[in-house]
């Protein structure tokens, strides 16, 4: 049977006319493919499906088939499917490339993990017991907000791991921390809120969509212990955005003074747990959130921990925008994806995740000491930052023109970042090298040739 033989295309033929049922469907498939509703390339039905499905003899399909391929319409090969040809003069039509944009040589680019190191496995055995237990009425509409399944168990794991305090009936599942900072500055507008503190350098990724919102943003330093809490007066902000347990793109973890201090502020906090889970050289961070339940937004997500394109984060709010938030998230989409939710409460409650993390952690920690030995001998100028936790380094490179080296990187395949691009005030001529998803053999030459663009 050929493969176009159960494929289904809309055409309506009007019986009773003055216009033959061959003519007709001759233009109707002629303007489809000029309109670009028939795509180039793509299948169409057998005519003997055809020809069923329209209730015609078989012959005036073929005759249509064939007089369009004689146009250059259709293109017809024996023993495969007729398909669209090239003859489109409307939208264009071209598929889009099935693969990905080919990666760097050398893929220094941060903020992504390894999907490499994806639990394959473990993920495949969570959702064919998701798909084996969860009950018919499940795969309806169910909470926005999520799953009981996966409240319960993020509640679990937060407390044990990251020391977040959270019921899981105000838990709200989100498509990944961004969607949660979207919900969150939209809850706080309505507050009343205005104008929001972030760390200066800070993810310009996450403070974009909070600028969208009309949010005025105040740029607060940041330095070795962390975003600056005194300064934060100074900007009249009313809600400040932290990454307190790595910073990025510093890599600095906010000092217990001035987790003390931020408390005593008594602004709105949304802090957004980035990269706590990978830890070499330092003890764990607890969250921010345990400290004050009554002011901090959490946030985090899977994306770096398993894979982004998940796209399954989290949100924990305080009691007195609990109610608020779930009100964005339901105005926002109608919930993430179930077998996704119940697979990863799976994980967690089964003690998954904490093996994949032991595992990947190990990993991106000889990476780690790779990319640092290697700069101390290619680039011995350079300072790095950030080294104990996560998955980049933060390298300032005195004298280094940033926006010239960056050119000459990407013009010899190395993928990274400049630190100009996460700051708001001028800094130090930087750049920002990921470890995540370049393979630990490429890191030596990946940097060699990096000392040779700049110089050294």
């Amino acid at each position: 049977m050929k493969a176009s033989s159960g494929i289904e295309m809309m055409v309506r033929l009007e019986r009773g006319t003055r216009e033959p049922l061959r003519v007709q469907l001759e233009r109707q498939l002629r303007d489809g493919v000029r309109s670009g509703t028939l795509r180039r390339g793509s299948a169409l039905p057998s005519s003997r499906a055809l020809a069923g499905e329209l209730g015609i003899a078989r012959g005036v399909v073929t005759e249509a088939y064939a007089q369009l391929a004689a146009e250059g319409y259709l293109v017809a090969s024996q023993g495969a499917p007729t398909r669209v040809g090239g003859g489109s003069t409307g939208a264009d039509a071209v598929p889009l490339p099935a693969g990905e944009p080919r990666p760097p040589r050398f893929d220094f680019r941060p903020g992504e993990p390894d999907p490499a190191l994806f639990p394959r496995a473990a993920w495949a055995g969570a959702i064919r017991q998701a798909l084996r237990e969860a009950p018919d009425a499940r795969f309806g509409y169910g909470s926005p907000c999520g799953v009981p399944e996966l409240r319960n168990a993020l509640a679990t794991y937060l407390g044990r791991v990251r020391g977040v305090v959270a019921d899981p009936e105000t838990i709200i599942v989100t498509a990944g921390v961004t969607q949660g900072l979207t919900l969150a500055g939209r809850a706080l507008i309505a507050r009343g809120v205005r104008r929001l503190a972030v760390e200066d350098p800070g993810s310009v990724f996450m403070r974009g969509p909070l600028a969208a919102l009309g949010l005025e943003i105040v740029p607060v330093p940041v330095d070795d212990g962390g975003l600056d809490v005194e300064a934060l007066d100074a900007g009249g902000a009313e809600a400040v955005l932290v990454t307190p347990a790595h910073q990025y793109p510093t890599g600095v973890v906010l000092a217990p003074e001035r987790r003390a201090a931020l408390r005593a502020w008594g602004g709105w906090v949304l802090e957004d747990d980035y990269d706590a889970e990978f830890r070499y050289d330092r003890a764990p961070v607890g969250a921010l959130q345990g400290l004050d339940r009554e002011r901090v937004i959490y946030l985090s997500s899977i994306s770096k921990t398993l894979a982004p394109a998940l796209r399954m984060g989290w949100l924990v709010p305080p009691p007195a925008l609990a109610a608020d938030l779930r009100r964005e998230k339901h105005r926002a989409d109608r919930g993430s994806a179930l077998l996704e939710q119940l697979g990863l409460a799976t994980l967690l409650e089964h003690g998954e995740l904490d093996r994949h993390l032991r595992r990947s952690r190990l990993e991106y920690r000889r990476r780690r000491d790779t990319l640092v030995a290697a700069l101390a001998r290619h680039l011995p100028h350079a300072r790095p930052h950030g080294a104990a936790a996560g998955l980049h380094l933060l390298v300032e490179l005195p004298g280094a023109d940033e926006a010239e080296l960056l050119r000459a990187a990407q013009d010899a395949g190395i993928g990274l970042e400049g630190l100009s691009q996460h700051t708001i005030a001028p800094g130090p001529p930087a750049v920002i090298l990921g470890y995540g998803c370049i393979a630990e053999p490429a890191i030596e030459p990946g940097i060699r040739r990096l000392a040779e663009l700049a110089g050294a």
